[in-house]
């Protein structure tokens, strides 16, 4: 981490409870980095964006896997930074959450000055996020790893048949029988299937689904963005199992067609938001005081 300020931070060993200190980037880095990702449309999702920063930061194993205790429990140390980074950018209004608690985060401005915090880390990051939430999203993202997992183990036409379940609980294609039709057998010159835009079809969409093992190219893109002005269609979606290359966003950016690009951590995240392929284990009540109650009358 040549060139950029650092932070120390005490981490345990949950084997031992051993403790030891070790380098991360500070915190105004990490801000700095955030804002300065390429961030996908759907926007900011906590676990994929920590695992940008790690390769952007090119973080070593040991402090990938650094873990910090709390309450008892065993929080990756990096991971409880972004958290921080987000919550505190969210608090100074360079974030916003249209979506609520758990949605995605969005970017409030697209190139935002360079934010000067205080020359050293603080203690404690500012405006901590609760053990619970951070524990949450480390399931989350553990899920999403598994989800990709099991999809890769499918033949192809297992993917298309998820991806037209994941298009209609997003509200595409009307009802599944519609979607069933619309969707599947065509594999035209690049194009997997068509799904309708609405319920009322005024407009349709269509796929490329691909279970990739490596990075998509551009020139993967530029075949189904012909694809599409041989059928004069205007919008497709692009989903893969793998991820795309900086050259894919670049090129979309560049063309008249709007090409929504998924890749699979993105995929898998839809997954879990809209329930598809997974199922509730158990549920947890996180109650606080109602100050109505003790409000006198």
């Amino acid at each position: 981490m040549e060139n950029i300020k650092t932070s120390t931070r005490t981490a345990y060993n949950p084997v031992t409870g051993e403790k030891y200190q070790i380098d991360f980037p500070a915190l105004e880095e990490i801000k700095n980095a955030l804002l300065n990702l390429e961030h996908p449309s759907e926007g900011i999702i906590i676990n994929v964006t920590a695992e940008k920063l790690i390769e952007h930061f090119n973080l070593t194993d040991e402090q990938k896997s650094a873990k910090m205790k709390s309450k008892g429990n065993y929080i990756d140390i990096f991971y409880y930074m972004v958290f921080g980074a987000i919550k505190s950018l969210l608090k100074k209004g360079r974030l916003h959450q249209p979506g609520g608690k758990g949605a995605p985060y969005f970017l409030v401005a697209e190139d935002p000055p360079h934010i000067d915090d205080p020359p050293e880390d603080p203690p404690h990051i500012d405006d901590d996020p609760p053990d619970i939430e951070i524990i949450y999203q480390k399931i989350a993202g553990e899920l999403a790893a598994d989800l990709l997992e099991e999809i890769k183990k499918k033949k192809p036409v297992f993917f298309e048949k998820l991806v037209v379940d994941l298009l209609v609980k997003m509200g595409y294609g009307g009802s599944r029988e519609d979607a069933g039709k619309a969707v599947g057998g065509s594999h035209d010159e690049g194009i997997d299937g068509i799904i309708n835009e609405d319920r009322l079809g005024l407009d349709v969409v269509y796929i490329q689904a691909k279970q990739w093992e490596g990075s998509v190219s551009r020139p993967e893109i530029q075949k189904f963005a012909g694809a599409l002005q041989g059928q004069r269609a205007r919008k497709g979606i692009f989903i893969t199992t793998s991820e795309f290359s900086k050259g894919c966003y670049d090129y979309v950016k560049s063309i008249d067609s709007k090409i929504i690009l998924i890749d699979g951590k993105q995929l898998a995240q839809y997954m879990i938001e809209y329930d598809i392929g997974v199922s509730t284990s158990k549920t947890y009540e996180i109650k606080r005081v109602d100050s109505d109650y003790f409000e006198e009358t």
